[in-house]
């Protein structure tokens, strides 16, 4: 952390007198609070971010792997449809077959498009943050009876 001072040490409570009283004034104790506050706020941002970071990379290999498969399972399809087309050419002619593998390609990318377009409709956005978000105003003016 870039902070050299950690606001929970034993050394950062102040000395007691020998009634056991804290003799610093109020505008020091809250000086120190908002010091120690400010610590820990920027901390957690720093641990944040850290994990962010950490997150990130596992997340982008993640990905890159998930690119490679994509391109394997490419590769296997077509020569998959290779083969089809070259099986059927035996029974019906090169150029037939060829015809058929294709069709049959397209009706797969249709049923594909079909689904894929019925999921993106089904798609409502954020409607929890958005709502929450229009009560922020209200609540920072002290009035969250209005948020009902």
């Amino acid at each position: 952390m870039s902070s050299s001072r950690d606001p929970f040490a034993a050394s950062s409570v102040a000395p007691q007198t020998a009634t056991g009283r804290d003799d610093r004034s109020v505008g020091e104790l809250v000086s120190e609070v908002s010091r120690d506050l400010s610590t820990l706020i920027r901390q957690e941002i720093e641990l944040a971010k850290a994990e962010a970071t950490q997150s990130a990379k596992r997340a982008g290999k993640g990905a890159g792997m998930f690119g490679g498969a994509g391109v394997a399972g490419h590769m296997v399809l077509l020569f998959l449809s290779l083969a089809l087309w070259w099986a059927l050419g035996t029974v019906m002619g090169g150029g037939w077959s060829g015809l058929v593998v294709a069709a049959l390609w397209a009706v797969v990318a249709a049923v594909l498009a079909a689904r894929g377009r019925s999921e993106i409709k089904a798609v409502e956005g954020l409607p929890r943050t958005a709502d929450s978000v229009k009560k922020i105003p209200d609540a920072l003016r002290g009035h969250e009876e209005k948020n009902s």
